[in-house]
């Protein structure tokens, strides 16, 4: 083969945005609530606080959590043009997300097994001592949930290569940054310790001022319950995105209805995945009686930023056929 330069069918499959700052604010937010969990479990520990303890061990899953996220960008940086990842590292993040989700849960259980223990053998609470570390808590939490918000802040990629093959790599990321699961899943671990630290503080003063020693298990059994409805949540997602159950998504029926808009075209079999938030994968057969290229059917889906890669396959039934003249 003569030399020729093939950078041009070579491109980047790195779909993922720019995350440098969010990898800052997240390695931030772990030495945040690294210090503040060993202030609350000493805390909870000295002052016989169970709802201060479900939130300090509560806080040190969160920590992990976050560290998980963080190490998450990194790695995804780290290999983003290792080959070896055919679609791009996003799924590193992916898989993060989904590791807190199910740490939550586990963090949740314990909450629920050691509020009952607490039912049936109370324990005398250091009330004021405690109250100023869960205040303290909250504050730490509110902070990193502002660190980790989502500010809707997005670096697109527009490269746009007009390849002349049956693989089209259209880096248009014009349709959304789309959800970014990796975050979510810390900022869901910031507000699931938000949600503990404000059951401790009314737990808190509930037994303080009432004498209600059974308000403190009780809000950490509420406080779990509330978790493992969102750590639902963070799995039904997670395992969308990990498990490429995409063919529900709205976007494969207009993907369909814009090839068959051609005539005498029939799409045989469609497969389209996610390798980014808002970008996605897609493999099209295609059967049609007439001369049509992979290219034209390319050229039909031109108008979705979201496929950034697309591969596309034309069967011909025969040679001679009528052309479906259809409106």
């Amino acid at each position: 083969m003569t030399e020729c330069n093939h950078a041009h069918w070579q491109p980047s499959h790195d779909y993922r945005p720019l995350e440098q700052g969010a990898e800052k604010q997240t390695w931030a937010v772990v030495l945040l609530t690294g210090l503040t969990m060993v202030a609350e479990i000493m805390a909870g520990y000295w002052f016989n606080s169970m709802a201060l303890l479900a939130d300090g061990w509560h806080m040190a899953s969160h920590m992990v959590a976050i560290g998980m996220a963080a190490t998450a960008y990194w790695l995804a940086r780290r290999y983003v043009h290792d080959r070896r990842f055919a679609f791009g590292t996003w799924k590193i993040e992916v898989l993060a997300g989904f590791a807190s989700a199910v740490l939550l849960v586990m963090v949740a259980l314990l909450m629920i097994g050691e509020s009952l223990t607490r039912f049936w053998s109370p324990a005398l609470i250091g009330f004021d001592e405690a109250l100023w570390v869960a205040v303290i808590g909250l504050l730490v939490n509110m902070l990193s949930a502002w660190l980790l918000r989502d500010q809707h802040h997005h670096h697109g990629h527009d490269h746009d290569h007009d390849h002349d093959h049956d693989h089209d790599h259209d880096h248009d990321h014009s349709s959304g940054p789309g959800k970014d699961l990796n975050r979510h899943a810390a900022f869901i671990h910031v507000l699931t310790d938000g949600l503990t630290s404000v059951a401790a503080i009314v737990a808190l003063l509930g037994g303080k001022y009432f004498g209600w020693g059974w308000l403190d298990p009780l809000m950490g059994i509420i406080g779990a319950i509330v978790i493992l409805i969102w750590a639902k949540g963070l799995l039904r997602e997670t395992t969308k995105a990990l498990l490429d159950r995409e063919m529900d998504d709205p976007l494969v029926r207009r993907v369909r209805e814009q090839l068959e808009q051609m005539p005498d075209t029939d799409v045989a079999d469609l497969h389209l995945w996610r390798v980014g938030r808002a970008q996605y994968s897609c493999i099209v057969s295609i059967v049609t009686h007439q001369p049509y290229s992979a290219d034209c059917y390319k050229a039909q889906l031109a108008g979705f930023p979201e496929l950034v890669h697309v591969t596309a396959e034309v069967n011909r039934c025969g040679e001679s056929a009528q052309v479906d003249q259809r409106d």
